[in-house]
């Protein structure tokens, strides 16, 4: 059975780790990538369903990540996360081109379901 590849894109190392497992029941997670440098080039060469990716990454931003894959392939699924969201960080990635949006701390089910919506929208 075909199950979604994501993309973890987050500089925590103990809740990437956490939010691998979290989603290893349902989802392939391909890499997980700490530095927002690198995540577009990783983006890029792996070509996930969904790419998680933290506003707050270090070399840069989260916003910015989502604004340069949205650009450079319309269709990617980018869902931000974040420790505090407030309606700016909200209004700021849906206006990047995030698919979603989501507190770091319902990372679980509101998660997945996200993650399968955004993949049901690509097959």
């Amino acid at each position: 059975m075909s199950r979604p590849r994501v993309l973890i894109a987050d500089d925590h190392p103990g809740f990437a780790k956490a939010l691998g497992r979290v989603l290893a029941f349902d989802c392939d997670v391909i890499e997980v990538v700490a530095d927002g440098g690198a995540v577009v080039e990783a983006a890029t060469r792996l070509q996930p369903v969904v790419a998680l990716v933290d506003v707050n990454l270090p070399n840069l931003s989260g916003l910015e990540i989502c604004r340069q894959l949205t650009r450079s392939d319309p269709r990617a699924k980018v869902i931000v996360l974040s420790g505090m969201i407030d309606e700016t960080v909200r209004s700021a990635a849906v206006a990047a081109g995030a698919t979603a949006v989501l507190p770091k701390l319902t990372v679980s089910q509101d998660l997945v379901a996200e993650i399968k919506r955004a993949w049901a929208g690509t097959t």
